[in-house]
């Protein structure tokens, strides 16, 4: 067998969680050969070289955000099957969700404030001194030209223009639909092309994550030690207790907004939760989830289809929690106090970067890049959360998946109907709308 072959062989046989695990565990044994924190100065250069593959994965993300999110959230207009009545309470159910889980987060990364345990001692550009101004956000939306939010990378121009085109695309489809024509076909081909090419290209940007993982936790304990990881684990702490918090607020929506109880919600979700955690994907989750929603929990068809299928591709309250979190966190490092205004351009920045995030791997990684430009935080820094970002991924996908059924739960109502029809054996759930 080649060499080429085995790597091969290594990368679809090896998952990537221990490959990154891999990483670290090598990562220090170099870092502490380097000095650990007393490096040789004949070393420096060499140490400093090491963290060359993290810059170039983050400024592959970079690059990829704006034209993954343009694409994704087109293609969720084209393909997702939304019905009229029930579309307008959907919307609201997934934007409240999405608030309150960004307003847990920011509010656990000011009382905790993990990094303010360790800081970065070294020059960095300070953020821009935004402030909220409606009337001049108002005129920021509207992009001078179609193309610019995509050299900028400007999330809320990138999202005004991608909402408008999908609208009015989803409005062609639903008429010629009506008229018996299938000249929007074309277009939607092309779209979910392109969407598929650029998601090929985002992978082979994460399969160098373990290397990337590498090479900066291997420069910074060279560097500066095993302090900085003090933060990085407050991090931690701080988001699995913000995911859980969320958790709680799920279950409370459930038990006073449905006929469901929390008990039968907890037990019913189990499968998919443990799914979602497990491949760290709530497309690859979505027929289980959906599989839960009608035979362990009891949901209308409608009700578990909108929750399972529509809120996968819109619904991502851990990934725009753990965006939030991770601005306040990089900021703190940084000594750098987001204020409230900054805040509310995260909350808004979060929003709207999440809203394309679905099915895209490492979501968070791709569209936090986004969120940092918003608030003028340096981008670079986003490499010490690589590290931790393998697990914390996991997390919030099983919240992601979690909130999807509270949303189909709260569709169905006080009241149980009909008792949800049993799928025959052998029947397989797809990917597409019902």
């Amino acid at each position: 067998m080649s060499q080429l072959t085995k790597k091969s062989v290594f990368r679809k046989t090896v998952p990537l969680s221990w490959q990154i695990a891999i990483a670290l565990i090598l990562s220090i044994i170099v870092g502490i050969l380097c000095g650990a924190g007393n490096p040789h100065p004949n070393l420096i250069t060499t140490i400093n070289n090491l963290a060359i593959p993290c810059n170039l994965v983050l400024k592959a993300l970079r690059a990829l955000a704006t034209p993954l999110i343009l694409l994704a959230v087109l293609h969720g207009f084209l393909t997702v099957d939304i019905p009229g009545r029930s579309g307008r309470k959907l919307v609201m159910l997934l934007l409240t969700n999405t608030v309150v889980a960004i307003a847990i987060g920011l509010l656990v990364a000011n009382v905790l404030q993990p990094g303010r345990w360790w800081r970065v001692e070294s020059l960095v550009a300070t953020p821009t001194n935004k402030t909220l101004d409606p009337w001049a956000l108002l005129q920021e939306m509207i992009p001078p030209s179609i193309l610019q939010p995509l050299v900028d990378n400007n999330v809320i121009q990138l999202v005004f223009v991608a909402l408008a085109f999908g609208v009015v695309l989803r409005a062609i489809k639903t008429e010629q639909i009506a008229q018996g024509k299938e000249d929007y076909r074309p277009i939607e081909q092309v779209i979910t092309m392109l969407f598929e090419a650029v998601m090929a290209v985002l992978k082979w940007v994460i399969a160098l994550v373990p290397l990337a993982v590498f090479g900066i936790v291997a420069k910074t304990i060279a560097l500066q030690g095993f302090k900085p990881f003090l933060s990085l684990a407050a991090f931690i702490i701080a988001v699995l207790l913000a995911l859980s918090l969320q958790a709680i607020y799920y279950t409370t929506r459930v038990k006073y907004g449905s006929w469901v109880s929390p008990q039968q919600f907890i037990s019913g979700s189990s499968d998919a939760l443990f799914t979602a955690f497990s491949t760290a994907s709530s497309t690859a989750t979505m027929p289980v989830t959906f599989r839960a929603l009608m035979q362990k929990i009891g949901l209308r068809e409608s009700s578990a289809s909108l929750g399972a299928l529509v809120g996968s591709n819109f619904n991502n309250d851990g990934t725009a929690l753990y965006e939030a979190m991770s601005a306040l966190f990089v900021g703190q490092l940084l000594g750098l106090h987001l204020n409230l205004p900054q805040q509310l351009m995260v909350v808004l920045t979060s929003i709207v970067a999440s809203v394309g995030a679905a099915g895209i791997p490492e979501a968070g990684l791709v569209t936090m890049t986004l969120v940092f430009t918003a608030v003028g935080l340096p981008t670079q820094y986003i490499a010490l959360l690589i590290t931790v970002d393998w697990f914390l991924d996991r997390c919030r996908t099983a919240i992601n998946v979690m909130g999807d059924m509270t949303i189909s739960c709260l569709l169905d109502g006080h009241k149980q109907h009909i008792e949800a029809m049993d799928l025959p054996e052998g029947v397989k759930l797809t990917d597409e709308p019902i």
